[in-house]
């Protein structure tokens, strides 16, 4: 799928492997304790925007939820990413999963505004095979991209293909607080 950049998702243990890759644009996704990664010390010169928030899709006592603002800088990451030619983006979160994931998704979805929001979570599945974009992240964004929500219906689709391929992620998500997700996919929750 054409953009104006090449784009990579991960997760902290794959970091090291990534580091003769040429990023430009690096959107570091942390827990809010959780330390800068050692690997970033062999990274080339790259513009790099750090967030931290939890892995919740629901406010939660102790923990940091993310945020209308989170998502407002990493938009605006994409923004500038999108106006260098050449560029080339790495997304990691702690797994490469959730949080990574989703971000991908909305900076996709901005870059591309032709194109529907199930090709773009498409798109996502196909960069990183175990996607499973943190709701919360995708509801944000879909609201400040003006999506209508078909950006959330199509990540929900997205469940549903993950659950259908491995279905004890339904299990493993409502035990992580995820519920809500695997309902919506029509999966079976306990919570």
């Amino acid at each position: 799928m054409p953009t104006s950049f090449s784009m990579t998702i991960c997760g902290i243990e794959e970091l090291a492997g990534h580091n003769q890759a040429g990023f430009t644009h690096v959107l570091s996704i942390l827990d809010p304790q959780w330390p800068v990664p050692e690997a970033f010390g062999a990274y080339g010169e790259h513009e790099r925007l750090e967030l931290r928030f939890d892995d919740i899709i629901e406010e939660t006592p102790g923990m940091i939820a993310p945020q209308a603002s989170d998502v407002r800088a990493l938009l605006d990451f994409g923004r500038d990413l999108m106006a260098e030619p050449g560029a080339n983006l790495l997304v990691h979160c702690h797994a490469g999963v959730s949080r990574s994931t989703a971000s991908m998704l909305l900076i996709l979805a901005q870059a591309r505004p032709d194109l529907g929001a199930e090709a773009v979570a498409a798109e996502i599945l196909r960069i990183r095979a175990k996607a499973w974009p943190n709701l919360r992240i995708v509801e944000l964004g879909d609201a400040a991209l003006g999506r209508g929500g078909t950006l959330a219906s199509a990540v929900i689709g997205l469940y549903r293909e993950q659950l259908a391929r491995r279905p004890e992620l339904g299990e493993f998500m409502t035990e992580a607080g995820r519920a809500r997700e695997v309902a919506l996919a029509g999966g079976a929750s306990s919570g």
